[in-house]
Parts: structure tokens; C-alpha cells; sequence
């Protein structure tokens, strides 16, 4: 039997209606008269380490290829360093004016909005929503590829090495396009935690997997592996041309491999009073930044001594590993498992932005803003809303088609990493910092923080050309209808 509910107020994230209405007790209350959140630590953490340890630590050994055993290594804790520093500049935004007594800010546009206002609030909201568009169709790509490799794995272990394989992808891209139909309709963000802590576990263990093949490779020994100090070498792997792009696109990739910031408010979010909220996120962001970082430099300076030169975009799919089948088949259905979390982690705040703007501009539209109560059995009651229903499936259709029109995993990562990485993960954190400390213009602090943000804008700049340039080459040479190498 279902229960018509109908939304008012204090809507957010898909919430229900405002709790004082529907008699709850205000010790089940948060200082701001929402539900007391639940979130700890550990929660926190494996928000982070699911939006972190993404598809981005499969292009590593690539990017360390491009790059060299110098400029590899110091690019990633450069990366590693930058983000973990202004996520905790971020932490302290959450509430304000007062990091732990103030007021809260639920989305990065609410924190923007508190502490710069203008017109920044529209640039933040384009840069961030736009990337977690990216992220999501970045993810369906990578997901439908680990997918599509189970099937070539056993079809290189039947038939030999050296036949072609060809598997679409399409179909894979369905699959997983239907299984977050059905995931997003989780409510929002306070109820992913089963679903980030399984992701979580899922990233370690492909990445494992990936960390220990590289190590068996390297300790066969293969006289045709080179590496070198500079990367991959100029008239003997790439033309001159072909360096400079390539290792533009590397710095994207890696940026990528960091890109959390557009959802660490909403992680934030999820966390309870006490301890204050920004202590337990900076403890978080320590402790998924660090241990990425720790499996990131392991990842790619090993996958790069395995392969050298010629290490694939992605190892896994790539088929830097034939052998043990079995494992690399695990390992790609580990991967995604872990990106069908990750997808959701990122999605949500789409779908609260959409939904509870929605809700403001016809908050007495019956489609958008009534309930229904529906009794699941050994689930228990479960709100149903229809505009929710459609909306986020149309969501996932969409972002579905066009990752079957452009199915390019390397370039399409670093063009994500490039775009957001500025803007997102510097920019903001660090004006709205020195706006909430108040810091004199021109003081010490004031200049090498901006000093800081414009050497991250020219980073992303060139990291952008880089991805472009890759994207576009990608176009020309497509072939439809075959998985791609992504080698």
C-alpha cells in the first residue's frame, strides 16, 4: 500500500519532507533541523578513496611512460600534495562564517555562495556540474571497456595471443547503464555508505591485482622493456610532436587521478557533529589522499618498470597481462564493481542540484514534489517520487549514448583532469580561504597562495591542449562497432 507524502520546506538531496513535520524528536535532529547525520571517519574515508582510487590508477604506468622516472614520480606527490593542502582549505568552508560553529553549506555552490558570492557561484556550478557530468560518462566508458575485457581475456586464453578478439562494447555500456538505473534511485548521499565501503574494497583489490602482476613481470625480466629517465624517446618511440602532446595529456591523467574536490563538501555533509565535521574530514582526506598516493607511485613506477615504453593506456584492458586469465578476469569485474559505486558517488550531486532546484521553481507541481510511501518486504518502507524516477533515468540514458559516441579512455580522462582540476581542487578552496582568514592582499600567505593558483591554471591549460590534441586524433582514426585497444 502506498502512502502519498508530500515535500515541503526543507528539501534537499531528495529529501523527504521537513522532519519536525513528520514527528520527529529534535534529539533526532541536527543543529540545522535536518535528520542527524551518521557519517565517521571511516565512512569518510571510503567516500574518498572510491572517488580517488578510480579508473585513473589503470593509466599510470602510461603516464609515468610519457613523463620518465623523474618528472613521473615528482608530478604524482606534486599532485598528491596540492590536492590534500586545499582539501583541508575546503574542510574549514563547510560551515562559516566560523569553521566549527558556523553555518552549513550542503554543495560546493552552497560554500562558494557563503564566501565569495558574485558571479563566481554561476562559474563554480558550471565547472563543477559539468565535470561530474564528465566523471560519470568517463566512468561508463571505462567500466563497459573492464567489462568487454573479461570476454577478450577468455578469448585470448581459448584462441592465443595473437588473434584479434574484437568485442563491442555497446552492449556492455547497456548493462551498466540498467544496473545505475536501478542504483539511482537510492535517495542521496547519506545512504551510500554500504555502497562506497564495497567500491572501496573493490579498488584496492584490482589495484592490488595490477601492483602484483607488474611486480611477476618485472621479476621475469624481458630484454625488450626500456625505460628512461625522460620517458618515452624522441625519434625512437614518438616524434617530437607527439612528446610534447602525450606528455601534456600524462599531466591530465594524473591530475584526474586526484579529482575528488567536487565532492568532498557532500562527503562533508554526511558526517556527524561531534567531532567537528572539518577535524574528521581533514583526518579523511589525510588518510584517502595518502593511502591513494602509496598505491598511485606503486602502481605506476612499477607498471612503467614492467612495460617501459610501450605500457599500454590502460593495463588491465590493454593486455599488458594475458596470463593468469582468471585473475585479470577478476581483477576487470573488480573494477566494475567498484565503478558502479563510484558512478553513484559522483552522480548524487547532480541529482540533488537538479532535483531540489526542481522542487523551488514548482514546489506545487504534484509530479515533482509528492512522495509515496511503499512498504518492500525485508526492506521496509521506501519513498518513491516519479519525477525522481524519470529524471534520473533519463540521467543515465544519456550520459550512456554519449559514452558510445566517444569511447576514448585516456584522452577523455586527462581532458576531465585538465578541466576540472584548476578551477575545482585550487582555485576556489584558496580564494575562499583567504576571504574566510581574511588575509591582507599582498601579505606572504596572499602571494604564494596566488602564486600557487596560477601555476596550477597554466598546468591545467596545458594539460587541456594536451587532451584535445589526443581526443581529436582519436576521432579521426575510429573505427565503430570494435573494442578498442586502448593501448
Amino acid at each position: 500500500m502506498a502512502v502519498e507524502l508530500q515535500k515541503k520546506g526543507n528539501f534537499y538531496m531528495g529529501e523527504a519532507p521537513g522532519m519536525m513535520e513528520m514527528g520527529i524528536s529534535n534529539k533526532n535532529l541536527d543543529d540545522d533541523g535536518r535528520a542527524k547525520r551518521t557519517g565517521t571517519l571511516i565512512t569518510a574515508s571510503a567516500h574518498i578513496i572510491t572517488a580517488v582510487i578510480g579508473s585513473g590508477v589503470l593509466s599510470l604506468a602510461w603516464a609515468i611512460a610519457q613523463l620518465g622516472w623523474v618528472a613521473g614520480p615528482s608530478v604524482l606527490i606534486a599532485f598528491s600534495g596540492i590536492t590534500y593542502f586545499t582539501s583541508t582549505l575546503l574542510a574549514d568552508c563547510y560551515r562559516s562564517p566560523d569553521p566549527v560553529t558556523g553555518k552549513r553549506n550542503y554543495t560546493y555552490m552552497d560554500v562558494v555562495r557563503a564566501h565569495l558570492g558574485g558571479i563566481k557561484i554561476q562559474l563554480c556550478g558550471l565547472a563543477q556540474y559539468v565535470n561530474l557530468v564528465g566523471i560519470t560518462i568517463g566512468y561508463t566508458i571505462t567500466a563497459s571497456i573492464s567489462m568487454a575485457a573479461v570476454k577478450r581475456s577468455n578469448c585470448f586464453h581459448t584462441h592465443g595471443h595473437h588473434t584479434k578478439c574484437n568485442v563491442a562494447d555497446y552492449p556492455f555500456i547497456i548493462i551498466f547503464a540498467s544496473i545505475q538505473i536501478v542504483l539511482s534511485q537510492i535517495p542521496n548521499f547519506h545512504k551510500l555508505s554500504w555502497l562506497s565501503i564495497l567500491a572501496a574494497v573493490m579498488s584496492f583489490a584490482y589495484s592490488s591485482i595490477g601492483l602484483g602482476l607488474s611486480v611477476a613481470k618485472v621479476a621475469e625480466g624481458s630484454g625488450d622493456v626500456r625505460t628512461s629517465l625522460t620517458g618515452v624517446l624522441v625519434g625512437v618511440d614518438v616524434t617530437g610532436t607527439e612528446k610534447v602532446w602525450k606528455t601534456f595529456q600524462a599531466i591530465g591523467d594524473i591530475a584526474f587521478a586526484y579529482a575528488y574536490s567536487t565532492v568532498l563538501i557532500e562527503i562533508q555533509d554526511t558526517l556527524k557533529s561531534s567531532p567537528p565535521e572539518n577535524k574528521v574530514m581533514k583526518k579523511a582526506s589525510f588518510i584517502g589522499v595518502s593511502t591513494t598516493t602509496l598505491f598511485y607511485v606503486l602502481c605506476g613506477c612499477v607498471g612503467y618498470a614492467a612495460f617501459g615504453n610501450n605500457a599500454p593506456g590502460n593495463f588491465l584492458t590493454g593486455f599488458g597481462f594475458y596470463e593468469p586469465f582468471w585473475l585479470i578476469d577478476f581483477a576487470n569485474v573488480c573494477i566494475a564493481i567498484h565503478l558502479i559505486g563510484a558512478y553513484q558517488v559522483f552522480c548524487q550531486p547532480v541529482y540533488g542540484f537538479v532535483e531540489k532546484w526542481c522542487n523551488h521553481r514548482w514546489p506545487e507541481n504534484g509530479f515533482i514534489s509528492t512522495e509515496y510511501a511503499i512498504n518492500i518486504p525485508a526492506y521496509g518502507a521506501y519513498n518513491i517520487n516519479f519525477f525522481r524516477v524519470v529524471w534520473r533515468t533519463v540521467y543515465v540514458i544519456v550520459t550512456a549514448v554519449v559514452a558510445m559516441i566517444f569511447p576514448f579512455f585516456n584522452d577523455f580522462l586527462g581532458l576531465l583532469g585538465a578541466a576540472s582540476f584548476w578551477p575545482l581542487t585550487v582555485y576556489f578552496p584558496i580564494e575562499m580561504y583567504i576571504a574566510q582568514a581574511k588575509i591582507p592582499r599582498f601579505s606572504f600567505t596572499w602571494t604564494w597562495l596566488k602564486i600557487l593558483s596560477w601555476a596550477c591554471l597554466v598546468v591545467s591549460i596545458v594539460a587541456a591542449a594536451g587532451s584535445v590534441q589526443g581526443l581529436a586524433t582519436d576521432v579521426k582514426a575510429y573505427k565503430p562497432f570494435k573494442t578498442q585497444g586502448h593501448e
